[in-house]
């Protein structure tokens, strides 16, 4: 078994005990914050990268700093800016519709996510230029 299908299983069993925990937490009454959030995160995160990128010394994949792997990075990084944006407007009309008004720093961050992207195209473009 490679190193990556062993590294996917740790990190998927490690996120299904904290996603239970969490559940755990939720079904008892308990407060769940920002720690199990972000170590959800985290973990899901450490499994998709493992289970995306190939290992150098088991050449067993798809390398980031090869050619298709810059390629997969710059698409799916644009996509998911487009995605993250979309679901901060949404957030904005959800807090407005459940509270009646607007949460300022929500509002903040979506205007700072409108703009951030054109904003690193200008600097990456004058890097060149």
């Amino acid at each position: 078994m490679s190193t990556r299908k062993i590294g996917a299983f740790l990190f998927g069993v490690a996120t299904f005990i904290v996603v239970g925990f969490t559940i755990y937490k939720m079904v008892t009454g308990k407060e769940v914050g920002f720690n199990e959030v972000v170590t959800i995160g985290v973990l899901l995160m450490m499994f998709f990268s493992t289970m995306t990128w190939g290992n150098k010394g088991e050449k067993d994949g798809i390398m980031p700093e090869e050619e298709l792997g810059r390629s997969i990075v710059e698409k799916s990084s644009k996509i998911s800016y487009y995605i993250l944006t979309f679901f901060i407007l949404v957030a904005v009309g959800a807090d407005q519709v459940v509270h009646g008004s607007i949460n300022v720093f929500l509002l903040a961050v979506l205007g700072l996510a409108i703009i951030i992207s054109p904003i690193v195209e200008f600097l990456v473009a004058r890097k060149y230029q």
